[in-house]
């Protein structure tokens, strides 16, 4: 698929935060990274699939370029609220024997894919990536260079994620010279309460040192996590937390609702349910991220992401060519994603593929010589429709119908008809504004983005899975 483009977002438009409205739209769905979403991957999809898939995509007319993700699971200790993969220990050897492991997949995948074709991104995410040392990272890197072709840096992109509480101002010098050049950061609140309640305690002097020694090394960017719904969070006191951040001038900060799902997540039975906001504390909160970040210069992106004018993301979606993946929103999404570690998914041509999410069983697949794939999907002509549309309100927050017919072949009003009518209750309330030529979604809509994608989702229809997989809007 090339990338797809759309007419730009006006660069002053603001969401409008509807207390009521938000309230009223407040149900659960997914966050469309990808469509369709994981829940629907299938065990039937194996090795054999994800290498026809390469192989198909080397012989595209002009195949993409690539872009690599590496899962590191581990953690020195637990955070309380997280719902992400990932494994508890202070084990170092751990880190090594998982590195040989992540060479050994590379082994297989890599020869799959053609060496004329650039390597675009590298992203590492967990977990906690800075569980590597820099010995383990740039023998992680080294290893990539010798099996993929990264482009030359000013083109390519090396980003990854840090515990600030395990680096400091040296390791991201280091990591600067091993090529990375974009950095995210797990804050979620600077309330010590709070910070307390969800065993993540760590200073603004902390992470500002990370973030100014990143700025003075040379990193393009840098993103910071927050978190809003936490225990003990109140709004004097989120407030605090999104004006310090502010002021440590990230370019961009991801405010991420905070899910409380304990029957799922083992170490969220740690916090109590009385400690957590109620909902209209919640709506608040939200609201202030919007006012605060707002009138600190940041522009709203979609979803939970907020960005400096001068930022890609900024850029890119002023463009038209702003993506979105499983890395979240994205200026190198039009690429093959491969995904490498425990429980990472790739994205190459119309498929997705995940590994095994358990390590013991993404080990002794590596050991046996197989690639470790758990499962996975082949997108049909009606998926890849309703991506496009889905990619298209997600990053641009319009859809241009024409285009839309044009690329899938297709008679929009006819085939989108229940979609169509589902928006007409959106429109009704003032989120989308509907015409034969365009959908967009207006700015009292665009804090409530996948309630409108969720209109074009057909595994949402009443025979699909139920919603409680999906985490909650607010």
């Amino acid at each position: 698929m090339s990338l797809l483009r759309t007419a730009p977002l006006p660069a002053d438009t603001v969401p409008v935060f509807d207390a009521d409205l938000i309230a009223r739209y407040d149900t659960s769905g997914p966050r469309y990274t990808s469509y369709p979403t994981a829940p629907q991957f299938r065990a039937d999809f194996g090795a054999e699939d994800f290498r026809r898939a390469a192989h198909a995509s080397n012989e595209d007319p002009i195949p993409r370029p690539l872009s690599l993700y590496v899962h590191v699971p581990f953690c020195a200790s637990p955070c309380f609220y997280c719902g992400c993969t990932r494994i508890i220990t202070r084990d170092r050897r751990k880190a090594d024997r998982y590195l040989a492991h992540l060479i050994a997949e590379l082994d297989r995948v890599a020869p799959l894919f053609d060496r004329d074709r650039p390597l675009l991104q590298l992203h590492l995410g967990g977990g906690t990536p800075n569980f590597f040392d820099t010995r383990q990272l740039r023998t992680l890197v080294e290893a990539i260079g010798q099996r993929f072709s990264p482009a030359e840096r000013g083109r390519r992109e090396f980003g990854i994620e840090l515990d600030p509480r395990g680096a400091d101002a040296a390791y991201v010098r280091e990591l600067a010279e091993l090529g990375f050049d974009r950095l995210s950061l797990g804050i979620q609140d600077f309330d010590p309460d709070v910070q307390k309640a969800i065993n993540r305690v760590q200073t603004p002097a902390e992470v500002g040192a990370i973030i100014d020694a990143a700025h003075a090394n040379g990193f393009r960017s840098v993103s910071v996590d927050l978190i809003y719904g936490l225990p003990h969070q109140t709004l004097e006191r989120f407030t605090r937390t999104l004006r310090t951040v502010a002021a440590l001038r990230p370019q961009r900060i991801v405010t991420y609702a905070y899910a409380h799902l304990p029957e799922r997540f083992r170490a969220q039975r740690r916090i109590p349910a009385a400690a957590l906001p109620d909902a209209s504390t919640r709506l608040a909160l939200l609201g202030r991220c919007v006012e605060e970040l707002s009138a600190a210069g940041y522009r709203y992106i979609g979803m939970d992401h907020f960005a400096l004018p001068d930022d890609e993301l900024s850029r890119a979606q002023a463009e038209g060519t702003l993506q979105r993946n499983f890395q979240g929103y994205s200026t190198h999404a039009d690429c093959d994603l491969i995904g490498l570690g425990v429980s990472a998914i790739s994205h190459v041509g119309a498929t997705f593929s995940q590994n095994l999410r358990e390590l013991p069983a993404y080990e002794t697949a590596l050991d046996a010589g197989r690639q470790p794939i758990d499962r996975g999907l082949r997108l049909d002509r009606d998926d890849l429709a309703r991506a496009d549309v889905i990619q298209q309100l997600m990053c641009h927050d319009a859809v241009d119908v024409e285009a839309v017919e044009r690329r899938h072949r297709l008679d929009f009003a006819a085939y989108f008809a229940d979609a169509l009518q589902r928006l007409r209750t959106l429109e009704r309330d003032g989120l989308v504004a509907l015409t034969p030529q365009r959908i967009l979604v207006r700015p009292a809509g665009r804090l409530l983005l996948r309630n409108v994608a969720m209109c074009f989702d057909a595994y949402l229809r009443p025979a699909a899975a139920p919603a409680a997989r999906y985490s909650r809007t607010l």
